[in-house]
């Protein structure tokens, strides 16, 4: 097997499936493994690529094939979709991952730390949890509305629970269950708490996380989430370039030497995308506060353009500091001028 230059691996729980090739693109071998066969199989093989689209199980497995000296190369599973041939099975997906990491103007995903996917892990139990608190919130809403009584929206209805309980002199079922919902209230809320430390003390602990917390407008939560999402900022050229990750860019439809721009194209990461969004309308909330090159900016785009559309604007410029921040592992300038270069 010296002559396999690149595996091609279709990713599964218990099964996986590859496809090795030398470097005229000829197929060497193609078989069935077990995880344990997998790690035999590459534990023995000489140093070379090998592809596997991103997902679950891909970037912990890439830093696997690494400590074994194999060079790990992460392709998004729609830029492989192409390349599969007729039918659709595991074997033919392996020889497509082959065939997409082939070509020289491939575009491949940074495989993540540990560190990077447990801040992620954090972020989206976080998330979860904060729908889960949505979800008993309205609930109970629902439930009191039966009992007669209808409440303003939001969680102080939680905390006036004990009043209402007393006041209304509602039936033991019903209290019964306002009083579960109410401790299972509490309960995600003091998840979500505990996370937070948590997220927070892993960001005291990061240097990089450290100088996006210099941006105006982002906070702990928002920096866990650049950090996770921008690495080390190797893989992109520029700041637009992570922008674009996140789809944050205008979708383009153009043909004919006429350029039609569209919407932001809403690709990537969304929960990045919307945290950069809201810090965006909480620093133009407080616009009248801030000061400086990027403040200007953004009071001049409001003048002639919808909240919207300013907001956008702002996560796209908020994307692009912050990978400039972390890339260039320095602190953001407030008095840099805000003009796009």
């Amino acid at each position: 097997m010296e002559e396999v230059v690149m595996v091609g691996i279709d990713l599964g729980k218990h099964v996986f499936h590859i496809h090795c090739q030398d470097r005229s693109g000829k197929a060497l071998l193609r078989k069935k493994m077990s995880r344990a066969q997998l790690f035999e199989f590459f534990a023995t093989l000489p140093p070379c690529s090998v592809a596997m689209e991103a997902g679950a199980g891909s970037h912990c497995l890439s830093r696997q094939l690494r400590s074994l000296g194999h060079t790990p190369k992460l392709i998004a599973p729609h830029f492989v979709r192409p390349f599969v041939k007729s039918n659709k099975n595991d074997s033919i997906d392996a020889e497509a991952i082959c065939e997409a990491a082939s070509r020289p103007s491939m575009r491949f995903v940074t495989p993540k730390s540990e560190d990077q996917q447990i801040l992620s892990a954090l972020q989206r139990l976080r998330e979860s949890l904060i729908a889960e608190r949505v979800r008993i919130i309205n609930q109970l809403h629902a439930f009191l509305l039966e009992a007669g009584v209808a409440t303003s929206r939001g969680p102080q209805t939680v905390k006036r629970l004990p009043v209402l309980i007393e006041t209304h002199h509602f039936s033991p079922g019903f209290t019964l269950i306002f009083e579960q919902l109410a401790t299972r209230f509490e309960s995600a809320n003091a998840e979500i708490g505990l996370i937070e430390k948590e997220l927070t003390r892993r960001l005291n602990n990061d240097e990089a996380g450290q100088r996006l917390l210099s941006i105006p407008g982002i906070g702990p939560i928002t920096a866990c989430a650049l950090v996770c999402a921008i690495g080390d900022g190797k893989q992109f050229n520029c700041g637009r370039d992570f922008a674009a990750s996140v789809g944050l860019i205008p979708r383009q439809h153009s043909t004919g030497g006429v350029t039609n721009l569209l919407g932001v194209s809403k690709r990537g990461n969304k929960s990045v995308r919307t945290l950069l969004v809201l810090c965006a309308r909480f620093y133009i909330f407080r616009l009248s506060k801030e000061k400086g090159p990027l403040a200007d900016w953004v009071r001049t785009l409001a003048t002639r353009r919808h909240p919207n559309v300013v907001a956008c604007a702002l996560a796209n410029k908020y994307a692009r500091i912050a990978w400039a921040v972390v890339a260039g592992q320095g602190q953001f300038d407030a008095n840099r001028s805000a003009k796009r270069e």
